[in-house]
């Protein structure tokens, strides 16, 4: 039986699956939300399985997966979820999109949270979806994304986008990426990361799906800047530069750069960035340190750059994040 958003607490989660489904993203969706819970033990979510045409549902494997709701399931979802499936890796067209599919998306309330994994991300911009916003798929995908739906800001490097309500993400792997982040989204970083644990998942990656495109190996005789990025991590209150960070790795800022991206997925600067932010995000979740004292401890400097970083990263200003996972304590 389906558990409505009229249940107390309860935030319902429906995925909608095709034919040719990919089984591990629906299982993603099942296990991260299924596992979150309050202090109290109680589940924060109710996930439903639902199709276009409900019943027996091919995928990719050699196992099909019965469904017994249809599309009517939609209509009281907080969240739709989108998975890929097989015929996303053929050659698409403009607006392709089986009649079936389109009508179950135009059951969708408007209050609704809409989000594809992998190249579920072509079904949602073929509904015009993501007409006017960020979006990525799998990175094998984003250039057929992009000149299929010029509308579309594709950014190839991201594991994952949350644009206005409409959020993507990269490979099959990334939906866990963006789960815990719609989880984090909802109920903070405590619970977000007591579910990582319990599917032994990080509960954050760094950097982007640039790392994992397949490219030439690059020469050997670069090694790791890990140690570098942990000791990064514990000096984040100082006025770290990019020739600090290379000076601490004994190389040139132009062979750190380097290192970074292909370590990383981003360039130093905006990966000290995001790690601040993280920081100043827990901060602020889980203590009562006054704003600028947490733009300080994070490396900031100042209330005011802290609070635009903010806003630039989370449309938000500390204070309204704060009071969103502290309850305005």
């Amino acid at each position: 039986m389906m558990v409505s958003n009229e249940d107390k607490g309860v935030h319902t989660v429906a995925v909608l699956v095709r034919s040719g489904l990919l089984p591990m993203e629906l299982g993603i969706v099942h296990r991260l939300f299924g596992t979150a819970v309050d202090a109290a033990g109680r589940p924060l979510y109710a996930v439903v399985t639902c199709a276009a045409e409900p019943g027996e549902i091919s995928t990719e494997a050699d196992f099909t997966v019965n469904v017994p709701l249809g599309p009517r399931a939609l209509r009281r979802a907080d969240t739709v979820i989108v998975p890929a499936a097989v015929e996303d890796y053929r050659p698409q067209r403009r607006g392709q999109l089986s009649p079936l599919v389109r009508a179950a998306l135009e059951e969708v309330p408007e209050t609704a949270r809409l989000a594809s994994i992998c190249t579920g991300s072509f079904v949602l911009a073929a509904a015009g979806r993501l007409a006017g916003r960020r979006a990525t798929t799998h990175w094998k995908s984003c250039p057929e994304l992009a000149a299929l739906y010029p509308e579309i800001e594709v950014d190839p490097d991201v594991l994952y986008t949350d644009d206005r309500g409409v959020l993507t993400s990269a490979g099959v792997a990334a939906g866990i990426d963006l789960c815990l982040h719609m989880i984090r989204s909802d109920h903070g970083a405590d619970i977000a990361n007591t579910v990582a644990r319990g599917t032994v998942v990080p509960p954050h990656r760094e950097g982007g799906q640039a790392q994992y495109i397949d490219r030439p190996v690059p020469e050997s005789d670069d090694s790791s800047i890990a140690a570098v990025r942990a000791w990064a991590l514990e000096h984040l209150g100082e006025p770290l530069a990019l020739e600090d960070l290379a000076g601490r790795a004994a190389t040139s800022v132009r062979t750190l750069s380097r290192r970074f991206r292909q370590e990383t997925g981003v360039p130093p600067m905006q990966w000290l960035g995001q790690q601040r932010l993280q920081y100043a995000r827990r901060l602020l979740e889980r203590t009562d340190e006054p704003v600028d004292r947490i733009a300080a401890e994070a490396g900031f400097g100042t209330g005011t750059a802290m609070r635009q970083h903010f806003r630039d990263a989370l449309g938000v200003s500390p204070r309204a994040y704060r009071n969103t996972f502290r309850g305005g304590r």
